[in-house]
C-alpha cells in the first residue's frame, strides 16, 4: 500500500484487524523482515508496518534528516491513517524513533503499549580499538582530503570511507549516509524514561549492534518494564530464534 505523506509517495504493509500496531523498522529494512512479528500481531490486531524515508521503495528525504525528522514524518502517517490508542513496536533504528516520538509533548494520539526490539539510542562508549580506528581515519582523512589529493586520485576518500566506515555507511547514498552521521551520533539515553511504563524490552543476547547492556540501561529507566533476552540471536532476533520471539509477543500480548 502507497500514501503520500509529507510530499513522500511511502509504501507500507498491512495485516489484521483490531486495535492497531505500527511496526517502525530497523536502519535500511522494510516490511518483508518483519513477517514473522506481522504474522503472530495480526492474529490479534491490525498491523502496519511502515517503510521509512530511504528504504525500500519510499524515496529518501530531499536532505539529510536527523531523528526529529523522522519523527515527524511518523506523525503525519499516524494522523493521516487516523490511528489512535495504538501500540508501538519499534526495531533498532524504529526504537530510536519512538524514544524520540514519546518524548513530545502532547501527543495527538494514545499510545497505549511498547515494544523495543534491540533498540537504538543509547550512544555506546568507544572501545580502545574503535578510538584507535577512528584517529587513524580521521588522520588518513586530512591527507586525502586536500583539493590535489582529489584531483588526482577522486576514489581515495571514498575507498577510505569504505574501508573505515560501517556497512550501513558504505551501501547508503550521500544523503542517507549524512542521515546515518545525523541520528547515529544522537544520544537519547535521558529520553528513555519517556517510553510508556509497563515496555517490552526484546533484546537477542549475542547483539553486538546494540548490546545486551543497553537493553538493561532501558529497563532500568523505564518504569515498569520487562526485558526478555532470546539466546542465540543477535540483533535480528525475530530472524534468529523466530519461535522463542513469537512466544515472548504472545505472552506479552496475550496472543492465544
Amino acid at each position: 500500500m502507497q500514501v503520500t505523506v509529507n510530499g513522500i509517495n511511502t509504501d507500507y504493509y498491512e495485516q489484521g484487524t483490531g486495535e492497531p500496531v505500527l511496526i517502525l523498522p530497523g536502519w535500511s529494512a522494510t516490511s518483508p523482515a518483519y513477517a514473522t512479528i506481522t504474522k503472530t500481531l495480526a492474529e490479534k490486531f491490525r498491523v502496519i508496518v511502515l517503510d521509512l524515508p530511504g528504504f525500500g521503495v519510499t524515496p529518501e528525504p530531499p536532505e539529510p534528516w536527523c531523528v526529529d525528522d523522522y519523527v515527524d514524518f511518523t506523525l503525519a502517517f499516524i494522523q493521516q491513517r487516523g490511528l489512535d490508542g495504538l501500540m508501538l513496536l519499534g526495531h533498532s533504528f524504529g526504537g530510536r524513533i519512538i524514544i524520540k516520538l514519546l518524548s513530545r509533548p502532547a501527543l495527538p494520539f494514545t499510545v497505549r503499549q511498547v515494544v523495543l526490539v534491540d533498540s537504538a539510542g543509547i550512544k555506546p562508549t568507544p572501545t580502545p580499538e574503535q578510538k584507535k580506528k577512528s584517529e587513524q581515519y580521521n588522520r588518513l582523512k586530512k591527507l586525502y582530503g586536500g583539493k590535489l589529493i582529489a584531483s588526482l586520485c577522486p576514489s581515495a576518500m571514498e575507498k577510505l570511507r569504505q574501508k573505515y566506515g560501517s556497512a550501513d555507511y558504505a551501501a547508503a547514498t550521500p544523503v542517507m549516509r549524512q542521515t546515518l552521521v545525523k541520528t547515529v551520533n544522537e544520544d537519547l539515553t535521558e529520553l528513555v524514561r519517556n517510553v510508556t511504563p509497563g515496555a517490552l524490552l526484546i533484546w537477542g543476547r549475542d547483539d553486538t549492534a546494540t548490546p545486551v547492556a543497553d537493553a538493561e540501561k532501558m529497563k532500568a529507566m523505564i518504569p515498569g518494564a520487562s526485558l526478555q533476552i532470546i539466546d542465540g540471536a543477535g540483533h535480528f532476533p525475530f530472524i534468529d530464534q523466530p519461535f522463542e520471539f513469537r512466544k515472548t509477543l504472545c505472552r506479552y500480548f496475550e496472543i492465544d
